[in-house]
């Protein structure tokens, strides 16, 4: 809002465009965070660096005639006041040609607004990534590198020291949460885990504590250099130091930072406990000085000259130097410098193409674009040797420059090496030192150990199942001998077989369960997790299917076709259809799955837990393997949801036929219990063995023992009884008690029963004629007279020819109840 109100007003306020009354004088504003009370307070060494810049630009002449002037004020790294005095500097007389600014968040403020004075912003002391933003920021420029220069640095020494797990714990500044996300971006590039992100505003007492939490022993932290003593103090009360930790500080903290200002800023620890704390960490910061002291720079001294030079005007402003006390921003002192000797070489460049057009940078004006895209140019082609090094800018405005890297050791930094981003080259000295003697682990040794199945039961279940196997092939060959025995031929032989070879394939998948890492290697387990999925869904459709087929076909028979269908031979080619279909998906969601998501070794990892005798610092971590895919449960569920399906119907089927007999299938009965029987294990053992995964054992006995389950009963149910029939009737007698099913169908017995009643009525109606002849015969005797005789005759008669009628009646009802 403040900025916006900076330029809604400058816009609508008649701003003077003509420069001071003295022609040769060329006017810059400045900024400096110096008097405030946060963020980075480098103008403090940063302002009296350009005024010798200043002093030495108009010496030397590079201006040809014209002298570069400094009008600055005090921003305290405040974006608002910094917007409040770049409103001042551009308002008020005289007008400028280009603006100086410190600190990221002032410079973030400056250069968003600067655009709309077609002015190019110059920042000496700005490190947040987000100014990279050309359309953002585009007319921003700054000697000082980005923060994002640090994040390769930091990325390379992790790898060197084999450092694959770290924690981040920042400042909530814009400059550090966008160098965040830099380094964030990098870790993911390179496999290195960020185990935490812990931020803070003032205290960072909470977020110190949550990185013990998280076992973070490489620490990245990211803050000015206030709260960076706040940090070091709680690292020493939570115990986060010594030769387990390693900390990344920023670089361009004081080299005695962590002994001063202790009282003044209300640290609770003292200046020993502080030191114990700082010892070994580790800082990383972009080249600010010449590292050749005795190579001349543009300004024809030496950075050691300049530094001299610099260290003579801050003791005359009552800093003690002698006593190694300097102000902030004394390291970034030389980029100020430097950012005045490019703002004087980029002027150079601009009016000399300006005066081979016959103009004069003098005449510049807040609305005149053309020259400040001539000054844009000047300066974003701008190289030369200066007191911090080798200065030229990237496309995106950025200082490139070389990292340093600094270690503490016995309190006092020392130099381990530089980093060139550009060529990714590293030179280290082999100085470092550590604590222990050894390099910190970047987190608890962990012994990875795999999870692997019982011995014990994995031999009970491949015992088990080999004597399935060999029962149900020996019931093959039984079946196939006798398939022309009336009580294998009613039960489809064809139909028997093809359940078998499910349950032989069934049981085979228990040997593929069984398959882990202490039998196989990592690299065959994928092919076991393909083959086994196969095998035993292929097994499943087969012996399952085979019975559903039956229990499909008297289902349909019973309900739709009535008696006259029981009287035609059944169709086996639709029986065996209904398996081709079944085993048809199935093979096309195996084809498709193992095509477009093919299984894969997947490692459940379980909490750690401590060895049971270990007195180093190692943890045990369990794993367990898995088959799995990206889309696992998709596939799952698809593949469920069909089999479930399959089994209702079956359920639903074998319900509907449980009193059904039919000659042509003399087993359906036996069939519709199997089916029961393996609905009934499915539904118990399916959401068992989703509850048990990650116990290995529980899991493979729940799989191995239903499929046993499931698969010996089926056998036995189907197959016993035809067994026992064969072995006890050699003559192969049409019924017997052990198969009472056989030859008789529900229409069949109810015929029968009204036979059997019909022959009890008839042969009361015998019974009663015998008793009347009986009597008739009795009175022939007592009778006399032959009109008598005659008429007991015809009688007599009568009654024979009714009685002859009934016995042949009675014998055709005998021979009706024997068929």
């Amino acid at each position: 809002m403040i900025r916006f109100a900076v330029v809604v007003i400058v816009l609508l306020t008649d701003v003077p465009f003509s420069l001071e009354e003295d022609d040769n004088v060329l006017h810059i504003g400045g900024i400096f965070p110096i008097r405030g009370k946060g963020g980075w307070q480098g103008g403090q060494a940063c302002e009296p660096a350009v005024r010798l810049a200043l002093e030495d630009v108009n010496k030397n002449s590079i201006l040809s005639g014209y002298q570069l002037k400094l009008h600055w004020n005090d921003s305290e790294c405040d974006p608002g006041l910094g917007a409040s005095v770049m409103y001042d500097l551009l308002y008020n007389k005289p007008q400028k040609l280009m603006l100086l600014a410190g600190c990221s968040t002032v410079c973030t403020t400056v250069a968003e607004a600067a655009k709309m004075w077609n002015l190019v912003v110059l920042c000496y002391g700005a490190s947040s990534p987000a100014l990279s933003d050309r359309n953002r920021f585009p007319t921003l420029f700054r000697t000082h590198p980005s923060a994002t220069v640090h994040s390769p640095t930091r990325i390379t020494l992790m790898k060197k020291f084999e450092w694959y797990r770290i924690a981040i714990l920042q400042q909530t500044e814009e400059v550090f949460i966008s160098t965040v996300e830099d380094i964030e971006t990098r870790c993911k590039q390179n496999g290195i885990e960020i185990i935490t992100r812990q931020s803070f505003v003032s205290d960072p007492a909470d977020a110190v504590k949550n990185l013990r939490r998280q076992d973070a022993r490489i620490i990245v932290g990211l803050f000015y250099v206030v709260a960076a003593r706040k940090v070091l103090c709680e690292m020493y009360k939570q115990q986060l130091y010594g030769k387990a930790y390693v900390w990344f500080f920023i670089g361009w903290y004081k080299d005695n930072w962590f002994e001063v200002n202790l009282k003044e800023e209300g640290i609770k620890c003292t200046k020993k406990e502080m030191r114990i704390a700082a010892e070994g960490h580790i800082t990383t910061e972009a080249l600010m000085w010449n590292q050749n002291v005795n190579q001349k720079t543009i300004s024809g001294q030496t950075s050691e000259d300049f530094r001299k030079r610099l260290e003579n005007v801050l003791r005359l402003e009552g800093y003690a130097i002698d006593r190694h006390r300097y102000p902030e921003g004394y390291q970034e002192a030389p980029l100020a410098y430097d950012a005045v000797w490019a703002v004087a070489l980029a002027f150079n460049k601009t009016m000399t193409i300006l005066e081979k057009q016959g103009k004069s940078i003098t005449s510049f004006n807040y609305n005149n674009k053309e020259i400040a895209d001539h000054i844009y140019s000047a300066i974003n082609s701008t190289q030369f040797l200066g007191i911090s090094g080798w200065v030229a800018f990237s496309s995106q405005g950025d200082r490139i420059a070389l990292t340093q890297i600094e270690q503490v050791i016995n309190g006092k930094y020392v130099k381990l090496g530089y980093y060139d981003t550009q060529d990714d080259n590293l030179t280290w000295f082999d100085k470092e030192k550590w604590i222990g003697g050894k390099v910190p682990q970047d987190r608890t040794v962990i012994r990875r150990v795999l999870r692997t199945l019982s011995i014990p039961l994995l031999i009970c279940m491949w015992v088990i199942t080999t004597i399935g196997i060999l029962g149900a092939v020996s019931l093959i060959v039984f079946n196939v001998l006798n398939h022309h025995r009336r009580v294998i031929a009613q039960s489809y032989p064809a139909c028997n077989t093809i359940m078998l070879s499910g349950c032989v394939l069934s049981l085979s998948s228990i040997y593929l369960f069984g398959l882990d890492g202490q039998i196989i290697s990592p690299s065959v387990f994928p092919n076991i997790c393909q083959i086994k999925t196969w095998v035993l869904s292929i097994g499943f459709t087969l012996g399952y299917g085979a019975m559903y087929s039956k229990v499909w076909r008297v289902h349909r028979l019973h309900t739709s076709q009535k008696k006259s269908a029981i009287r035609k031979a059944l169709q086996p080619w639709k029986m065996y259809s209904i398996v081709i279909f079944l085993l048809a998906v199935d093979v096309a969601i195996l084809f498709l799955w193992q095509c477009m998501d093919p299984l894969k070794r997947d490692i459940q990892v379980f909490p750690m837990e401590n060895p049971l005798n270990s007195n180093d610092d190692i943890k045990i971590r369990p794993e367990l393997e898995h088959c799995k895919s990206e889309n696992h449960n998709f596939w799952l569920s698809l593949t469920l949801s069909y089999k479930g399906l399959l089994l209702l119907f079956g359920l639903f089927v074998s319900y509907e036929t449980r009193s059904v007999k039919l000659r042509q299938i003399n087993d359906s009965r036996y069939v519709g219990m199997s089916i029961y029987n393996v609905v009934v294990t499915c539904l118990i053992t399916t959401p068992v063995i989703m509850v048990t995964a990650s116990q290995q054992d529980a899991s493979f006995a729940f799989v191995a023992l239903s499929v046993i389950f499931c698969c010996f009963l089926s056998m036995a149910l189907i197959f016993v009884p035809k067994v026992i029939e064969v072995i006890r009737d050699p003559h192969d007698k049409p019924e017997s008690k052990y198969n009472p099913d056989a030859g008789m169908s529900k229409e069949d017995e109810d015929k029968y029963k009204r036979l059997i009643e019909e022959n009890k009525q008839l042969a009361a109606k015998i019974k009663e004629k015998e008793e009347r002849l009986k009597q008739l015969k009795s009175d022939l005797f007592s009778l006399r007279g032959d009109t008598d005789k005659t008429e007991l005759k015809w009688n007599d008669e009568s009654q024979l020819t009714e009685h002859s009628f009934l016995s042949q009646s009675l014998s055709r009802i005998d021979e009706n109840s024997q068929m």
